[in-house]
């Protein structure tokens, strides 16, 4: 089995893997569309999360990671993974196109629908920003999921330029510092 991680997948796996790729899906932009009231935030000040939504631009694609799960593994990531991405997210089945050239293949992608019960659907970017700021749940500051993202994409795949979240980034950091 084969998992693709493209938010706090990618910095914070929290499972074992035999080995991981970096590449990309088609067909989907990163957004911030996606309440977290269990992680980055609370039922009563929800943070914000990446999903993926679907689009007909054919150019466009997501960046992340792949990881391959051992046979004697799966039951358990995908139980970890299911409770994990509990909030409104669904497993789904996608095509990944490794950077290294080699064959693409199908993996499993957990994404939040935009019928589900945490969508929180597309908003400007100051508002979304406004809202990561003021965030913090479970796992942590929002802010820090963000800047966690963008930094890694930044290593992984530095010759991709996300501007959602590399806007969003720019938004937070500048809104911590007029606070401060």
């Amino acid at each position: 089995m084969w998992v693709f991680g493209y938010g706090s997948l990618v910095w914070k796996v929290g499972f074992p893997y035999e080995s991981k790729l970096i590449g990309y899906i088609k067909g989907y932009n990163r957004r911030f569309y996606q309440h977290s009231t269990d992680h980055r935030g609370t039922a009563e000040k929800p943070g914000r999360v990446v999903t993926l939504i679907p689009t007909d631009d054919n150019e466009a694609c997501v960046w992340g990671i792949a990881y391959k799960i051992r046979a004697d593994d799966v039951e358990n990531v995908v139980s970890h993974l299911d409770h994990r991405e509990k909030g409104g997210y669904e497993r789904k089945e996608v095509t990944f196109y490794p950077r290294d050239g080699s064959d693409a293949f199908k993996l499993t992608v957990y994404y939040g629908a935009s019928d589900n019960f945490q969508y929180a659907g597309e908003s400007d970017i100051d508002s979304i920003a406004q809202q990561v700021v003021k965030s913090v749940g479970p796992s942590g500051k929002n802010v820090d999921y963000v800047c966690s993202l963008a930094n890694a994409m930044r290593e992984i795949a530095p010759q991709v330029n996300d501007e959602h979240l590399f806007v969003l980034e720019a938004k937070v950091l500048e809104l911590i510092k007029k606070d401060s």
